[in-house]
């Protein structure tokens, strides 16, 4: 590969003035790198990205008290697939607990008071309890990134899978994209370094194919993926009534929500667009559509996303042959510059391209909303204080009966 000829044809001849003075082994490290680089992605650079969105209306769920009268039904159909081997799990944790104040992968955050009670922990123990009930494991594949994969493995290695069994574990690191200037110049982090940042949560299903592990799943007869995030302690996984329920359904996918405490919460909403489900941010909702009520007096759009879905393979692979929407993020991007010095920006400095999950539901055509009692399977652990902090996350776990 010509990395000279490359960096000319794509207009990023100024990552020659490093090249040129690299070491032979420095410089293969590089053009491997800019050999997995989407260069489509700098296409987008000052393009129209304004979200335009279509007709949004309501759309409602299978709400508890109807959960809760089919709920021996939903879940002997659950238990049958999962003893079927028809259904894996799909955890996403490619980040750093940062906003915690811990540089390592947010998983190995010790959440425990008087004990070693860690966010990966609290996971595996919430999907032991379906496969206790169901009487056998169910495939667990753990999205890493670049920067925590390492860590990731040899902490799980560390605490022997939590007995959850090495065999029924697999490892696969998402793919990465450059980050760029507000001009599109990639920048690099080293002089032999791209600047690299994980493609965004959307990214999780053509990193598990490219990884190898879909083809694995498929030969095994997986059909249903329920993706999660690393970052919600209470939520339960593979759960039997909610996989019965999306079968029974006949929905391409489901998703898990909550009815939001208030109307202003800072929640994405599950709904329709253009008659297709669709998520629609809590920044992006009119004050109509935040305050609106039914007949009951309940909020019409009020069934809250926690990031806990259940996908069918097939549909999942039918909407991978098209091209998810890529996001643009303005972000701080650390760099070095035409001196090699190390820039720390204190503003945005550019783009950084991301693939988001909810835009996977809105190239589904059917998707069934499946309510939870937020206080049981919603505790979501993004600050150190505050809301959404590792503070209430305690209290909800102490509160369903977990010791700290």
């Amino acid at each position: 590969m010509n990395i000279r000829n490359l960096l000319l044809e794509h207009g990023q001849e100024k990552l020659l003035r490093h090249y040129d003075a690299l070491p032979e082994d420095a410089k293969s490290r590089l053009a491997a790198q800019l050999e997995r680089v989407d260069w489509s992605l700098l296409s987008l650079i000052g393009e129209d990205h304004s979200d335009q969105r279509g007709v949004l209306a309501p759309l409602g769920a299978t709400e508890l008290a109807e959960i809760e009268a089919h709920r021996a039904t939903y879940t002997d159909v659950g238990l049958t697939a999962i003893r079927a081997g028809k259904v894996a799990a799909v955890l996403l944790a490619g980040g750093q607990g940062t906003r915690l104040g811990w540089d390592k992968p947010k998983g190995t955050y010790n959440i425990g008071v008087t004990r070693p009670l860690y966010i990966f922990e609290c996971l595996i123990r919430n999907l032991q309890q379906v496969t206790d009930m169901a009487g056998c494991p169910i495939p667990l594949y753990i999205m890493t990134s670049d920067k925590n994969n390492n860590d990731t493995v040899a902490f799980f290695e560390e605490m022997d899978y939590f007995g959850y069994g090495k065999e029924n574990v697999r490892f696969f690191v998402q793919e990465m994209a450059p980050a760029v200037s507000f001009e599109g110049d990639l920048y690099l982090e080293a002089p032999d370094r791209l600047a690299l940042s994980p493609n965004g949560n959307g990214g999780w299903f053509s990193s598990l194919e490219k990884s190898g592990c879909l083809a694995e799943m498929r030969a095994q007869g997986v059909e249903w993926l329920n993706a999660f995030a690393v970052d919600n302690v209470c939520q339960r996984i593979c759960s039997p009534d909610f996989v019965g329920a999306t079968i029974l359904s006949g929905c391409d996918c489901g998703a898990k929500v909550v009815s939001k405490a208030f109307p202003t919460e800072k929640l994405g909403v599950l709904c329709l667009e253009d008659g297709k489900p669709s998520i629609v941010e809590y920044y992006e909702m009119t004050d109509d559509m935040i305050t609106l009520r039914d007949d009951r007096g309940e909020l019409l759009y009020r069934f809250g996303v926690i990031l806990n879905y259940l996908f069918r393979i097939d549909r999942l692979t039918d909407i991978a042959e098209r091209k998810m929407q890529i996001h643009m993020a303005e972000k701080k991007i650390p760099h070095i510059d035409e001196d090699g010095n190390l820039i720390k920006p204190d503003a945005p400095n550019g783009y950084k391209f991301e693939s988001l999950i909810l835009d996977m539901i809105h190239m589904m055509d059917s998707c069934l909303a499946y309510e939870v009692v937020r206080e049981q399977e919603f505790a979501p652990v993004k600050n150190a204080t505050g809301v959404d902090s590792v503070v209430t996350a305690r209290e909800l776990l102490e509160r369903n009966g977990v010791a700290l």
